[in-house]
């Protein structure tokens, strides 16, 4: 599958959670079109290649944390592969550790998503990796959570994965 046309969706590069719950009423639209899309594409049973190639790190404690399962199955389904890594960064690290672990993590993967993390640190990480850096996209208590709830299905994870595509291509695009 190629991804839809979604030139509507502004970049999504370095949104926080903040950013999420004030998105533009058009962006919001664009978005769950595009996550529409996408839906209708898998129930067509076309698979998902847009992000072949690309490397994807949630970054948190466990990989059964809220959400991580979730995760893997919306990047795995664009093709992306998805590393689970343990932070190692905490709010008691220093300006330079940060900058150092992002930097890296940056040359390492296309996107993160910081799952736990302080939000100022989840930001300083976002500034320093000069890639897509989420946090807890893939939490229950996400925004994009509510954007879920506005789509067609039956199930809620399909829903959420759906709006997690649209937001992962939408970045990495």
């Amino acid at each position: 599958m190629h991804a839809p046309a979604h030139t509507m969706v502004q970049p999504l590069k370095h949104r926080s959670l903040a950013d999420f719950a004030n998105m533009s009423e058009q962006d919001t639209s664009a978005l769950l079109a595009f996550a529409g899309e996408l839906q209708n594409a898998l129930h067509a049973g076309m698979n998902g290649r847009a992000l072949r190639g690309k490397n994807l790190a949630l970054l948190c404690d466990t990989v059964d944390a809220d959400g991580a399962a979730l995760f893997q199955r919306a990047a795995s389904g664009l093709g992306a592969q998805v590393a689970h890594l343990r932070p190692s960064l905490s709010r008691f690290s220093t300006a330079q550790e940060v900058q150092h672990t992002a930097r890296v993590l940056g040359r390492l993967y296309d996107a993160l998503d910081c799952v736990g993390m302080p939000p100022d640190l989840v930001h300083q990480i976002g500034v320093a990796a000069g890639v897509p850096v989420f946090e807890a996209i893939s939490s229950s208590r996400h925004p994009t959570v509510r954007l879920a709830d506005q789509l067609d299905g039956e199930e809620i994870d399909d829903r959420r994965c759906a709006v997690m595509q649209a937001v992962l291509l939408s970045a990495l695009a």
